[in-house]
């Protein structure tokens, strides 16, 4: 379900790393991992505020960004210079899992706006899928 004209995608990390290069957890590997999120409407949309999180619970937190109308913006896991299309989350370990996972965007208010979800085998995801990362809160 879709609020607010803003969509969630993401493309599982081991199709990016089959199709983009090794998995060796540098920060250039890091910043192949990504999700994106898709301003649908004409008007811009201030995401101060606004939380991207895993299902375990890793969170990014937009910080003084406006999505402008018919825009997309990548928000990638590793370290970076953030760009009008391009967000870092500045961290150091692989956020998304390999088998299964669900990216989940929500307001300020911590209301649902959408997810993207791929993968359906949870109960292999501690056997060398799972990219184990920091589980701290505001990432920026």
């Amino acid at each position: 379900m879709r609020l607010w004209g803003l969509s969630v995608s993401a493309l599982p990390t081991y199709r990016r790393n089959a199709v983009r290069g090794r998995d060796n957890r540098s920060n250039r590997s890091l910043n192949k991992e990504w999700v994106e999120v898709t301003n649908t409407t004409r008007h811009s949309v201030n995401l101060d505020g606004w939380t991207l999180s895993d299902e375990d619970g890793r969170t990014y937190t937009f910080d003084h960004y406006r999505l402008d109308g018919r825009a997309t913006v990548r928000i990638h896991t590793g370290q970076g210079r953030d760009t009008r299309t391009d967000l870092f989350q500045d961290r150091r370990h692989y956020v998304w899992d390999n088998y299964s996972d669900t990216a989940t965007l929500r307001n300020d208010r911590g209301r649902f706006i959408d997810d993207a979800s791929w993968g359906n085998d949870r109960h292999h995801s501690d056997r060398g899928g799972r990219h184990h990362g920091d589980r701290s809160g505001r990432h920026h």
